[in-house]
C-alpha cells in the first residue's frame, strides 16, 4: 500500500477550494460549513479572498474524511486528528486512489497531452481538476515546465494553424493565466531587502506565456519580482527599473521585429555600462530558432529552454545578493 509522509507534505497553498473539494470527495458546502464551525481546514487566503490549501491540508482532510465515512462525528474525527498530532502519531497516512490507477499514464507528457485535449474541448472544470491531482504527484515547478508551458505553445500552434478557434485560444490560454497568476501572487515570502526583478516583454510584443512562466518560477524562487507583460515601450520601461532600483530586467521577444526593438536597450539604461546594474537578460523563441539574434541583444542570453533560463537567472540574483534561506 502506498502511503505519504506528512512530514514531508508541502505547507504551500496551491489549491483552491473548488481543487480540495474534487481531490479529497468532500463538497464545497460542506468545506465552508467545516471552516466556519471548527476552523478546518486551515487555509490561506489570497489577497483576493481565495482560499487555498496545501498538500499537508488536502491530507489531513481526507484523514477526517475516511473517519467521518467510518461513522464518527466530524467534530470528534477533528478532535482526534488534533490530538493525534499533538502527539506526534500523525506521521503517515494512506493517500486516496485519485490519479494513481496501476492502468493510467501518469507521465507529465501524458497530463500535457490530458490538458491540452481538455482545453481544446472546452473542459475547463475537468482541466482544473486534473492540474490539481498533477500536484499531488509532482512539483509545482515540474508541472509549470512540462505540463503547462508546452500546452500554452500546443495551444498557439493549434490556433495558427487554423485547427481551433480565437474563442477557444482565448479560453484556453486565459485559464493557464489566470492560475500562473494565483501561484505568483501566493509564492512563499521574498527574499528581505532585496528590490524585485522586472519582467516586460519587448515593444509591440504581445505574447507573454514564457514571460509570466519565468516570472511566476521566480517568485517560487522567493525572488521579489515586478510583472510587466505585454508591448512594454522601452522609455516607461526605464523609468519602472530607475525608480524600483530593480536589480535584473528579464525582456523577452519572440520573433525578430519584436526583437529588432531590444537591440538599442542600452540606450534607455545609459549608467549599465559603469555600474553593471541592472543586468539586462533575455530570451524568446527568435533567439532559441535563430542564434545569430544572440549576438545582436546587448546582454545575457537566457538559454534555449526555461527551465535553463530560471536556473541562470536565479544564479545571478544569488551572486549578486547575498540571501539567507
Amino acid at each position: 500500500m502506498n502511503v505519504l509522509n506528512l512530514a514531508s507534505a508541502s505547507d504551500e497553498p496551491l489549491y483552491n477550494i473548488g481543487i480540495v473539494s474534487r481531490m479529497t470527495g468532500i463538497p464545497v458546502a460542506t468545506l465552508r460549513v467545516w471552516e466556519r464551525r471548527y476552523g478546518f481546514p486551515n487555509a490561506t487566503r489570497t489577497p483576493g479572498g481565495h482560499r487555498l490549501c496545501s498538500e499537508r491540508e488536502v491530507m489531513r482532510l481526507r484523514w477526517v474524511k475516511a473517519r467521518v465515512d467510518d461513522g464518527m462525528q466530524t467534530g470528534q474525527a477533528i478532535r482526534a486528528l488534533q490530538h493525534m498530532e499533538l502527539e506526534g502519531r500523525f506521521s503517515e497516512i494512506t493517500p486516496a486512489p485519485v490519479m494513481r490507477a496501476a492502468m493510467m499514464d501518469t507521465s507529465l507528457m501524458a497530463f500535457h497531452q490530458r490538458l491540452l485535449d481538455l482545453l481544446i474541448e472546452n473542459e475547463l472544470q475537468l482541466a482544473d481538476q486534473m492540474l490539481g491531482e498533477v500536484l499531488t504527484l509532482y512539483p509545482l515547478e515540474d508541472l509549470i515546465l512540462d505540463v503547462i508551458a508546452p500546452t500554452i505553445h500546443a495551444i498557439g500552434q493549434s490556433w495558427e494553424d487554423g485547427k481551433i478557434s480565437v474563442a477557444t485560444e482565448h479560453l484556453a490560454t486565459n485559464f493557464l493565466r489566470q492560475h500562473l497568476l494565483v501561484w505568483m501572487m501566493t509564492g512563499p515570502a521574498a527574499y528581505d531587502r532585496v528590490p524585485p526583478t522586472v519582467l516586460s516583454c519587448a515593444p509591440d510584443e504581445w505574447h507573454e506565456g514564457s514571460l509570466l512562466i519565468m516570472s511566476v518560477l521566480l517568485r517560487r524562487r522567493r525572488w521579489p519580482v515586478a510583472y510587466l507583460g505585454q508591448a512594454v515601450p522601452l522609455p516607461d520601461l526605464a523609468a519602472l527599473v530607475n525608480k524600483i532600483h530593480a536589480p535584473a530586467v528579464v525582456l523577452v521577444a519572440m520573433v525578430e521585429r519584436t526583437a529588432e526593438h531590444l537591440i538599442d536597450w542600452p540606450n534607455f539604461f545609459p549608467d549599465t555600462k559603469e555600474t553593471g546594474r541592472p543586468v539586462v537578460v533575455f530570451g524568446g523563441a527568435i533567439f532559441s530558432e535563430h542564434p545569430e539574434w544572440r549576438e545582436k541583444v546587448p546582454g545575457v542570453f537566457l538559454g534555449a529552454s526555461m527551465r535553463e533560463g530560471v536556473e541562470k537567472l536565479d544564479s545571478l540574483l544569488h551572486t549578486m545578493f547575498s540571501t539567507s534561506e
